[in-house]
């Protein structure tokens, strides 16, 4: 091992052994370099490995760790670290000292579904009414409980609990955790929080036990401490007060997870905690250029609380950052396709690529640009739009009204929100149709036929009058949507559809974080298909639900085939997954207020703060070029809202938006000059494209709408609210047949129905 390796703060870091130790590590600082040093360190100095407990939140982490340190000593040491994520480190203490709290070495670990299944059967054994006491619900609140080692006697002392189920009308929560947990103990069996609370428990009631893992333990390590949440804060200080030989590494910077439960305060007040600490801070940046680091430190400097650090880089001062107004989300998702071709033709693989967003709900525009514009892409650590369960849902009942033969899709949806058709029925149905040698439509028809004639010949049908019943209803329900099929638009019938299949009531009757982005997601898709109708309708083009689906298999073809590929895809994400990445190229969309920050955060300044970091976690993701977008309106609940750009765009001093030399013109850009190639800088190997400098006083063309196609000529500039500015290229027809060609700057092409088009002359 040579320290020499190290830069002068990254080796006092490693060296100090006799001192409780913070380093702040600034993003791409080199933190795991510092934790696997000091690893290797202490081993150099003579302490046993079995006597270091190094801990992370990933399995990845203590990998990657492990291996470097093995590289660094030998492969025996490194096996011998009790080095792990919390919950495996402490579910490894448990299986030793679990007896003394009532289990035995064999207990069973549920996991999130198991323990979503439990406490399901729980609200049942209690008669709970399910749509009150939603399982999810429950078990969010039970984890929260447990996160702040708070046991079922004490839960209804808890003011915020309390508040929280009264206003859901859950008020006998406490009950439904305390028997959760008691049939937890009969099963001999812990869920992932109670390796947190049931480790607490047996370091905080037995002193002789919290002593003999003290003394096992003569160095602690903690990763990415600004993610802990109270639980893991107070059980390392339980294995720690005695010697005070530990060291938390972290950067308050890229604190974003108190959703999970993560509480900053753990990092910011680490010092008070552990008198007598050694602050440490990692301020040279190894990943990204000077004028990356230095906008990122500028926003971050407007949070109040945070540990100050001067963050820096000595790599090359570097590309700009390209910030690009967009008319709408139509026209965003357009520009990030034009930017990202631009740059894959300058050079720039795809996997070197990534576009961030703040909400899942965001990808939907973004993936279609994609897709139209065949450019590989994988979402990293989540679902692609159109796979997500509530659009498959949606999807099957829309194509079940166009084709109500499509057996697959009434398989998925038949019980969908739960009517009283079980998995039994459905399976008895289908084997009658398979006998009788027709289609499971064509037997409900058949089955509504002698419902009839039953009344007057007294005929009984193979099912009980209820399944029979509600058999019927559903379809009832699928022929009416047939029939509308044939005459409404695509986005009247799929608003109906919503309502009348009870989806719409389903996936909005949650509050916690993910019913919340299923919500997003399914309103997104509504939303899309209002604007297909009203895009096809400007076109001249179909807008039936025929015509829709027709697109939508075309993006769910692309997800199967896209996921064939090679390696080299976009790599789409929300910016809480791409924590701990790094990308050549980096996208940022959707900088609104109301979007990010999200409108629920702005007013409240801690979460306003947090989602300031999030936007730092962002920036610091680019190696070389960073691409922000944001859009002046949006189609949200079937009409267009208008959006002010994000004040985090503000945050960021106007020096780091001015164009280089390389670059065009500091002004607006004409069409064919943005619809140059990027060209390859020298000096910092990366692209520079073309963009209109930020400037909080910049307005948008205005322009009257008049009779547009009396006014329009060949070579008109034009603006449409969402396709941007454009060109018109040719005239044709009149009257309520006037079409427009017109060539689009981000969108290309289209020919638009005058009568239709909305169109303002600029």
């Amino acid at each position: 091992m040579n320290l020499e390796e190290l830069n002068p703060s990254q080796r006092e870091a490693v060296l100090c052994i006799d001192a409780p130790s913070l380093v702040i590590a600034g993003a791409g600082s080199g933190k795991t370099r510092v934790l696997t040093y000091k690893i290797a360190y202490l081993l150099e100095q003579g302490m046993q490995p079995w006597n270091i407990l190094a801990l992370t939140f990933t399995n990845k982490a203590a990998r990657e760790m492990r291996e470097r340190i093995a590289t660094l000593v030998s492969p025996e040491k490194a096996a011998s670290l009790w080095m792990g994520t919390f919950h495996s480190i402490f579910a490894k203490i448990l299986r030793v000292e679990g007896h003394r709290l009532g289990f035995d070495q064999n207990y069973t670990i549920y996991d999130a579904a198991d323990s979503a299944s439990l406490i399901r059967l729980v609200i049942k054994e209690m008669n709970l009414d399910e749509k009150v006491y939603k399982p999810s619900a429950v078990q969010n609140r039970i984890s929260a409980a447990k996160n702040r080692l708070v046991l079922p006697s004490g839960y209804a002392s808890v003011r915020e609990f309390r508040e929280n189920d009264a206003y859901y009308h859950r008020t006998l929560m406490p009950e439904v955790y305390n028997h959760y947990e008691e049939r937890l103990k009969q099963s001999n069996a812990m869920d992932f929080d109670d390796l947190l609370l049931n480790t607490w428990l047996l370091f905080k009631h037995n002193p002789e036990v919290a002593a003999h893992w003290q003394e096992r333990f003569q160095f602690v390590l903690v990763d990415e401490y600004q993610d802990t949440n109270y639980a893991q804060h107070q059980i390392i200080k339980l294995l720690t007060d005695q010697r005070q030989r530990v060291c938390v590494v972290g950067d308050d910077a890229q604190s974003i997870y108190s959703f999970r439960g993560a509480n900053i305060d753990n990092i910011l007040h680490f010092c008070e905690a552990y008198p007598g600490t050694r602050l440490f801070k990692l301020e040279r940046n190894y990943r990204s250029t000077q004028t990356i680091v230095n906008a990122a430190g500028s926003l971050i400097r407007n949070n109040r609380e945070q540990i100050s650090k001067s963050v820096f880089s000595e790599k090359e001062v570097g590309n700009p950052i390209a910030l690009f107004s967009a008319y709408s989300d139509t026209d965003e998702a357009n520009i990030i396709l034009r930017e990202v071709q631009r740059a894959h033709r300058a050079g720039i693989p795809y996997k070197g690529m990534a576009v961030l967003y703040r909400t899942n709900a965001q990808s939907r525009k973004i993936e279609d640009g994609f897709l139209q514009g065949r450019v590989p892409y994988h979402i990293y650590a989540g679902t692609s739009f159109y796979q997500r369960e509530e659009i498959k849902d949606m999807l099957c009942y829309l194509r079940l009204s166009v084709n109500p033969y499509d057996e697959e899709s009434l398989r998925r949806v038949i019980n969908k929100p739960a009517r009283g058709i079980g998995d039994t029925t459905v399976g008895k149905l289908f084997l009658e149709a398979r006998a009788a040698g027709s289609t499971v439509w064509e037997a409900l028809g058949t089955m509504k036929e002698q419902g009839a004639k039953g009344k007057e010949q007294g005929k009984a049908s193979s099912f009980n009058a209820g399944t029979v019943s509600r058999l019927l209803a559903f379809y009832d329900m699928i022929a009416s949507f047939h029939e509308s099929s044939l005459t409404d638009d695509a986005y009247a019938l799929a608003l109906r559809i919503a309502k009348e299949s009870g989806l719409e009531a389903h996936y909005f009757s949650g509050h916690d974080p993910d019913d919340i982005s299923k919500q997003e997601n399914f309103q997104e898709m509504l939303d899309g298909i209002g604007l297909f109708v009203q895009d096809n309708r400007e076109q001249g083009l179909g807008i039936s639900l025929s015509d829709y689906l027709q697109m939508a298999s075309l993006a769910t073809d692309f997800d199967r085939t896209n996921a064939e590929k090679d390696a080299d895809q976009v790599n789409m994400m929300t910016i809480h997954s791409a924590k701990g990445l790094e990308f050549p190229v980096v996208f940022i969309a959707g900088l609104e207020e109301g979007l990010f920050p999200s409108e629920m955060s702005a007013e409240v300044p801690r979460e306003l703060e947090e989602e300031r970091r999030l936007f730092y976690v962002a920036l610091t993701r680019a190696e070389r070029q960073v691409v922000l977008t944001y859009a002046k309106s949006r189609f949200r609940n079937g009409r267009m809202e208008f959006s002010r750009p994000s004040r985090f765009i503000r945050e960021i001093p106007q020096q780091f938006y001015k164009a280089s030399q390389s670059a065009s013109s500091p002004s607006q850009p004409r069409i064919e000059q943005r619809m140059k190639p990027l060209r390859l800088q020298n000096d910092a190997g990366g692209f520079a494209p073309p963009t209109r400098p930020f400037s909080p006083t910049n307005r948008a063309t205005t322009s009257v709408q008049s009779s547009v196609s009396d006014d329009l000529k060949v070579g008109s500039a034009v603006v449409h609210e969402r396709f941007g500015r454009g060109v018109v290229q040719a005239l044709e027809g009149s009257g309520i047949d006037a079409k427009a060609t017109v060539l689009f700057e981000n969108a290309g092409t289209k020919v638009l129905m005058l009568r239709f088009a909305k169109l303002t002359l600029q």
